[in-house]
C-alpha cells in the first residue's frame, strides 16, 4: 500500500509540473553546438558545488570567449560570489578539456549512441564520470540517461528502491542503480527524464538544469 500511495503522490505532483517540465527539455534539446564547450565547461564546475555558482561561472566563461582567449581560470572560480569548490583542480581540468576539446566535439557530434558517448567522456574527459557526463549529455539534448547524483539517490530510497543510498562508485555499479531507476520510472508512467527533473524541483523549488 505504501509503494501505490508514493506512486499516486509523485503522478499527482507530475501532473501540476508536467509541461514546465517538458519545456525544459525542449530547451536542452535546442542548445546549438557551438554551446556545448560552455555546457561542458559547466558540468566540470558542479560536482561539490552549487548549481548556480556553476552556472555563473558557464556564462562569465562565455562571455569572455574562454574557448579562444586565455583566462586566469583560478581567479573566476574562486570569487566568493560564485565560489567553485576544488578551483585550482577544476581549472586544470577546464584548460585541459579546451585543449582535447576538438576529439570531443567529434564525438559529440557523431552518430554514436547516448550510452558510448557517455561512457566514452567519462574515461576520456578528467573531472566528469558517468554522473556528470549523463548530467551533461541530457543539458545539450540526449535523452535515457540517469542522472544518479546525491539528491536523485535519496529520492530513489525514499521511494523504497534501495535501503539505504547504494554505491555508484564502479560504471557497472552506476549501470545497476540507473536500470532500477528506470524501472521504477515505467513502473510509475512517468519517463525517466522527466522524473529526474521532477525529483529536482522538489529539493529545489525549481527546474533547473
Amino acid at each position: 500500500m505504501k509503494n501505490v500511495k508514493l506512486s499516486k503522490e509523485l503522478q499527482e505532483k507530475y501532473k501540476l509540473k508536467k509541461f514546465k517540465i517538458r519545456d525544459r527539455l525542449k530547451e536542452f534539446k535546442n542548445i546549438s553546438p557551438e554551446k556545448y564547450f560552455y555546457e561542458l565547461c559547466f558540468c566540470i564546475c558542479t560536482p561539490q558545488s552549487k548549481a548556480k555558482s556553476a552556472l555563473a561561472v558557464q556564462e562569465i566563461l562565455e562571455a569572455d570567449d574562454f574557448r579562444n582567449s586565455e583566462l586566469n581560470l583560478q581567479n573566476i572560480l574562486s570569487n566568493r560570489n560564485h565560489y567553485i569548490r576544488f578551483h585550482n583542480q577544476k581549472s586544470i581540468r577546464l584548460n585541459d578539456m579546451k585543449v582535447n576539446y576538438s576529439a570531443i566535439e567529434k564525438v559529440l557530434l557523431s552518430e554514436m549512441s547516448s550510452n558510448k558517448k557517455r561512457d566514452w567522456l567519462s574515461e576520456n574527459v578528467k573531472g566528469i564520470g558517468m554522473k556528470e557526463s549523463s548530467h551533461f549529455l541530457r543539458n545539450i539534448g540526449h535523452i535515457g540517461l540517469g542522472i544518479l547524483d546525491r539528491h536523485i539517490l535519496k529520492h530513489l530510497v525514499a521511494c523504497n528502491l534501495f535501503i539505504d543510498i547504494p554505491n555508484i562508485s564502479s560504471n557497472k555499479n552506476y549501470k545497476i542503480v540507473e536500470n532500477k531507476f528506470f524501472d521504477f520510472a515505467n513502473h510509475i508512467g512517468i519517463p525517466i527524464d522527466e522524473l529526474d527533473l521532477l525529483f529536482w524541483s522538489e529539493e529545489t523549488g525549481e527546474i533547473v538544469k
